[in-house]
């Protein structure tokens, strides 16, 4: 199973050419098997990035993020009781910004691969990352 951070899923749909190929092998093998999940904290992060005008989008935010959603087979994985509580004691080694915390969460509970160019992320010993 692999896990797209925010900023691939806005690079995905919006400038490709900013993923490594290993990430775009990764993203593709996945969703050919309907293993690609994304955390539901990054359609918040998307749409909170249009709304400070971060991304630049031709439709609304949620228009924008259905249309992604529909482009591949892409499971949307909610925050669980789970996740939250394994978000909240992680120690300094993943950073306080509370959506990498749950999209950390995210890529343990459910063993997935976690795809993703925060440094940070993929220094994390607890991760299993591709970049």
């Amino acid at each position: 199973m692999i896990l797209m951070d925010t900023c691939v899923i806005v690079w995905d749909a919006l400038e490709p050419a900013q993923l490594t190929s290993k990430a775009v092998d990764a993203i593709d093998k996945a969703d050919k098997h309907n293993a690609l999940i994304v955390s539901d904290i990054s359609i918040w992060e998307i749409s909170m990035l249009i709304k400070k005008g971060r991304i630049e989008v031709a439709t609304t935010a949620a228009n924008f993020i259905n249309l992604f959603l529909q482009s591949r087979n892409i499971t949307v994985k909610s925050i669980s009781p789970e996740i939250a509580e394994l978000s909240v004691n992680f120690d300094s080694e993943i950073n306080n910004d509370p959506a990498d915390r749950i999209i950390a969460a995210t890529s343990i509970i459910y063993n997935a691969q976690l795809i993703t160019a925060d440094k940070n992320l993929r220094n994390s010993e607890l991760l299993d990352t591709v970049w």
